[in-house]
């Protein structure tokens, strides 16, 4: 176990579930407390992306492991999993429907079966979402996007209180909306998406290799290096395109930017982001967007799958 335990012996199970969130290179699992969002207990183990045991994705036997010793630090029997992970969950979140290329296994993964449990799957940027409503910066919005920005560009929406899953369930990637129609596609054969300027995985080609990183190349712009803040201001512009659209057709009352990317340029992102917005944004009678940061930390998704049980299935508040 790590980071956080506290005592559960003042709950009941009903209380109680687990949270997983299974990344590229670690998983993330909490045991949270379904009135408060308390972390009980938490723990990460690496992912080993790639392994088999068994025929069966390495991953996943280690998820079963971390439910038996979660569930037994809760006292407690069997208890609910909400599980995010990349891809498009399908709408009934048996499983992740589309994953290609990595995470070897998941696809069509029946997480019910296999943990022979209630369990619910969700798109990792979706769980982080509703980590933030949760816990974090969007705590007790209605109408809230986020934009998570790292090695690609994901998203997710909440709509009058509902996340956006759409028919397929890829509703709310908001890092395949089109910026510049005559750019090359993407994976997704989206012509000069989002991603395609912001995405840590594009910025080989687009400074030609100068900036080993999205980290590297923010550090430089900050130091007053030309060609750096050129390049980063021109990214944070085409972010600002990108939001200034979404919220034309969404009108939320709130954007929050996470991701290892956001969480790392902080001001150096927020600045120059909040001064293109008030050059792009449509603002009727005055109003403003608010602009956050993600603040619910590396447990949003983890928490965020609780948060999705409990909109699930609805638990009547302790006396």
């Amino acid at each position: 176990m790590k980071d956080c335990m506290t005592s559960a012996s003042a709950l009941t199970p009903s209380r109680l579930a687990i949270g997983i969130d299974l990344g590229g290179t670690n998983i993330k699992a909490a045991l949270i407390n379904r009135d408060s969002a308390e972390r009980i207990a938490c723990l990460s183990r690496p992912t080993r992306d790639g392994e088999l045991a068994d025929g069966v994705p390495a991953f996943a036997h280690s998820i079963r492991d971390i439910v038996r010793e979660l569930e037994a630090a809760a006292g407690a029997g069997t208890l609910p999993v909400g599980l995010s992970a990349p891809g498009l969950a399908h709408p009934k979140g048996r499983h992740i429907d589309w994953m290609p290329g990595r995470m070897l296994g998941l696809e069509k993964f029946d997480w019910p079966a296999f943990l022979d449990r209630d369990a619910q799957v969700i798109n990792d940027a979706q769980a982080a979402l509703l980590g933030e409503v949760w816990t974090g910066s969007a705590r007790g919005c209605q109408d809230v996007f986020m934009i998570t920005l790292g090695t690609g560009v994901g998203g997710a929406v909440l709509s009058g209180g509902r996340l956006l899953r759409g028919f397929t369930g890829r509703g709310g990637h908001l890092g395949h909306i089109s910026i510049d129609a005559h750019a090359p596609k993407d994976i997704f054969n989206t012509p000069g998406s989002l991603e395609s300027f912001l995405g840590n995985k594009t910025l080989h080609d687009r400074c030609g290799g100068r900036y080993e990183n999205t980290h590297v190349l923010v550090a430089a712009a900050a130091a007053g290096e030309a060609q750096a803040r050129c390049l980063w201001l021109e990214s944070v512009r085409h972010l600002a395109v990108g939001i200034t659209s979404l919220i034309n057709v969404l009108d939320p009352e709130l954007v929050v930017l996470g991701g290892g990317i956001a969480s790392g340029a902080g001001d150096e992102l927020m600045r120059p982001l909040q001064a293109f917005m008030d050059e792009l944004e449509w603002r009727p009678g005055g109003h403003r967007v608010r602009l956050a940061l993600a603040s619910a930390g590396e447990w949003a998704g983890a928490c965020g799958c609780v948060a999705m049980l409990n909109q699930l299935h609805p638990q009547v508040p302790a006396a």
